[in-house]
């Protein structure tokens, strides 16, 4: 029996050639070419979402909302507030700090695992002042969580995650195939 052979379906992460012209020119914190980094896994196989904003622009998101809920909870006359706050904005700063993109100082944490860690953590920063009970105490902290959880929450939809090493957890799959570009 004869089978014929199947085209072959292209993987995000595949190698693609960028001339050097575009590799040259197109630098900065908003560049979005392939050469601005190795193009993410979709979240659960797939995503429906058009991805709009750069990751240049979430990672400064990310330490602005870890900032603000963070200085928010100390501003705050609620123990639990202050606790949440301080808890909540030290883990996303420390995971910033760890992910692997450019505005990081050490690239150990997949760009794929922040992605899961930001739904995580916009939900658990959303929940917090009703979890544990500041919402009617400290109302000023309550409406900055919520409104930082729910943007953070709305920009990872949208965010073209990327990564600039292409760190991998474990023995999967390889996520890296090499430089952009090459």
């Amino acid at each position: 029996m004869e089978t014929t052979p199947t085209p072959e379906t292209k993987h995000p992460r595949e190698l693609v050639h960028v001339p050097a012209s575009v590799r040259e020119s197109r630098k900065g914190l908003l560049d979005r070419s392939a050469a601005a980094g190795i193009p993410a896994m979709p979240l659960l196989g797939m995503l429906p979402l058009r991805r709009l904003i750069p990751q240049n622009l979430h990672s400064v998101l990310d330490y602005k909302g870890a900032l603000t809920v963070a200085g928010v909870g100390l501003l705050s006359g609620s123990v639990a507030a202050r606790t949440a706050g301080l808890v909540l904005g030290s883990a996303d700063l420390g995971v910033s700090l760890l992910t692997d993109y450019r505005l990081s100082l050490w690239k150990l944490i997949p760009i794929e695992v922040h992605e899961a860690i930001d739904y995580v953590w916009s939900l658990s920063v959303i929940a917090a002042p009703f979890l544990f009970g500041y919402s009617r105490r400290s109302r000023l902290a309550t409406w900055v969580h919520v409104l930082v959880g729910a943007s953070t929450l709305a920009a990872s939809l949208f965010t073209d995650y990327r990564a600039q090493r292409g760190v991998q957890w474990g023995r999967g799959r390889k996520t890296d195939l090499g430089p952009v570009g090459g």
